[in-house]
C-alpha cells in the first residue's frame, strides 16, 4: 500500500489521540509559560521590549544623522518592519519612521487594514489606492524629510531607491545596523525562539516517526508541516534529501522535494526550520531506512557529531572564532572529509554573523569579533565525502551563554534507524 493511501485512510481517533500526543510533547519541550503562547491568537511582545527596540533604531538613526526612516516589509520570515511593529508583512509594505513621532504603516491591500491595526497596535495604518511607497514617500513629505537623507532598513529595489531620492532625498542603508541590533537576543526574543525551536523538533519527530519505504519526498514535506501547522507555526524551509547508502548520488538536503520514493537502504538527512512569528528554530537529522549505517555512512556521521561536540565545548561568550575552526577543522580533515555547508552560522532574525566553515574550506574571511552571550547560532558540521557523493546532517539551534552552549532543539539526536 502507498504512503498516500495510508495517509488518506487513517482514522480520525488517531488523529485526535495524535493531538493530545504532541500537545503533550509540547508542554514537555516548553513548559507550562511558553505553552500558552501558542495558545494566543496573536503573540506579541510586550511593550517595554517594543520600546527598547523602538530606542534602539533611533539610536542607529541619530548615530547616522538621521531624522528618518523607511522600513521594509519583505517575506513574512521576519524584517525590520515586523521586528519593529510586530507586523508579519510580506513585500511592498513599509513604515515611515520619524525620531520622536508615532510610526505610520502603509499595507498593500486594503483587506490587511484591520487585522494590521489589532497587530501592530502602536502604529497608525493605511492603506492608499496610490499604493503604500508612493503614500509613504507623502507622509516623508509631510514630515518635513525634504532634501535630508533617509535610512533605510530592508531590501529596496533599484527603481523604488530612485522614486525615493528623487522626491525626498538620498537613501542611507543602515542594514549593518539592524544586523548589529539582531545579534543579540532580549529574554523575550529568547521566549519566542524557543517556541520555534520545539516546533521545528515536532517536525523532525513526525518525519522519523512517519519515515519509510514508499512515501515520496513531497509526501514526506506534508508529515513535517502538519506537525506543526496546527500549533501556528510556519515553514521556513524543511529540505530533505534522499540516496541509497550503496550508491550514494545526493551529500546535502535538496532545497526543493522530488518524487523520488523513499526505499529500503537510503539514508535520509533533513534541516527543518519552523518559525514563529518570525522565530524560527533549525534542527538537522540524519535517517537510514530499513537498515544499519553503511561503514562510510557510520564514518560520516561519527567525524559530524565529533565536530560537533567540539564546536559545542568551546562556544561561550568571549570565544573567537577560530577557536571554532580550530576544534572542528581537524576532526573532519583528518577523516579525508570536507562540508557542504557552514559549519556555524547566526541565527535569529535573519541569517546573521558570525558565519563560519573550516579552515580547509572557508565560508569568507573571519570575522573579528568575538562571539558573545545571548547570540544563537546553528551548529551545523555538514559532512559530506569530497567527491560529493555522500554526506550525513546533525546539529541545530544554540543560545550562547557566558559559560557555555545551550542547544535549543530537543529532538532526539543520533544516527537513527527508521521504517
Amino acid at each position: 500500500m502507498s504512503g498516500e493511501t495510508e495517509l488518506k485512510t487513517r482514522e480520525p481517533e488517531s488523529d485526535y489521540v495524535g493531538s493530545l500526543a504532541t500537545r503533550t510533547r509540547l508542554k514537555c519541550l516548553l513548559g507550562p509559560r511558553l505553552f500558552a503562547r501558542l495558545e494566543e491568537d496573536w503573540p506579541r511582545f510586550s511593550e517595554g521590549e517594543m520600546a527598547r527596540r523602538r530606542s534602539a533604531v533611533e539610536a542607529a538613526m541619530q548615530e547616522a544623522g538621521l531624522d528618518h526612516a523607511l522600513l521594509l516589509g519583505e517575506d513574512r520570515k521576519g524584517s525590520p518592519l515586523q521586528w519593529l511593529t510586530g507586523w508579519p508583512a510580506a513585500k511592498d509594505t513599509f513604515v515611515v519612521l520619524s525620531r520622536g513621532a508615532r510610526d505610520t504603516l502603509f499595507v498593500k491591500n486594503p483587506n490587511n487594514v484591520p487585522l494590521a491595526a489589532r497587530v501592530a497596535q502602536a502604529a497608525e495604518v493605511r492603506w492608499s489606492p496610490e499604493g503604500p511607497l508612493k503614500s509613504a514617500i507623502d507622509e516623508l513629505l509631510r514630515r518635513g524629510a525634504k532634501g535630508k537623507r533617509i535610512g533605510i532598513m530592508g531590501g529596496l529595489s533599484f527603481r523604488n531607491a530612485e522614486q525615493l531620492e528623487t522626491k525626498v532625498g538620498k537613501p542611507h542603508d543602515l542594514s549593518g545596523a539592524y544586523t548589529r541590533l539582531r545579534m543579540l537576543k532580549s529574554p523575550e526574543e529568547l521566549d519566542f525562539l524557543r517556541v520555534g525551536a520545539a516546533l521545528s523538533d515536532l517536525g523532525v519527530e513526525a518525519l522519523a516517526r512517519e519515515l519509510r519505504p514508499g512515501l515520496t519526498e513531497h509526501e514526506l514535506s506534508d508529515v513535517i508541516e502538519r506537525a506543526y501547522v496546527p500549533w501556528g507555526g510556519m515553514t521556513q524551509i524543511h529540505y530533505i534529501g534522499a540516496t541509497q547508502m550503496a550508491a550514494p548520488d545526493c551529500c546535502v538536503p535538496a532545497q526543493l522535494p522530488s518524487m523520488r520514493r523513499i526505499a529500503a537502504g537510503d539514508v535520509v538527512f533533513t534541516e527543518i526550520a519552523s518559525t514563529f512569528w518570525s522565530y524560527s528554530g533549525q534542527v538537522l537529522r540524519s535517517f537510514t531506512v530499513a537498515s544499519d549505517p553503511t561503514p562510510l555512512y557510520r564514518d560520516l556521521f561519527a567525524v559530524a557529531q565529533a565536530a560537533h561536540d567540539a564546536v559545542m565545548k568551546v562556544l561561550r561568550a568571549g570565544c573567537r572564532p577560530e577557536e571554532v575552526l580550530d576544534a572542528a577543522s581537524p576532526i573532519i580533515d583528518r577523516a579525508g572529509f570536507t562540508i557542504c555547508d557552514d559549519l556555524l552560522h547566526g541565527y535569529g532574525g535573519g541569517y546573521l554573523p558570525p558565519i563560519l566553515g573550516t579552515w580547509q574550506r572557508p565560508s569568507g574571511p573571519l570575522p573579528e569579533f568575538a562571539i558573545e552571550a545571548n547570540m544563537t547560532v546553528v551548529v551545523q558540521p555538514s559532512v559530506v565525502t569530497k567527491d560529493g557523493k555522500a554526506g550525513v546532517q546533525t546539529g541545530g539551534l544554540t543560545l550562547v551563554t557566558e559559560t557555555g552552549a545551550e542547544p535549543l532543539q530537543l529532538a532526539p539526536t543520533g544516527f537513527i534507524r527508521v521504517g
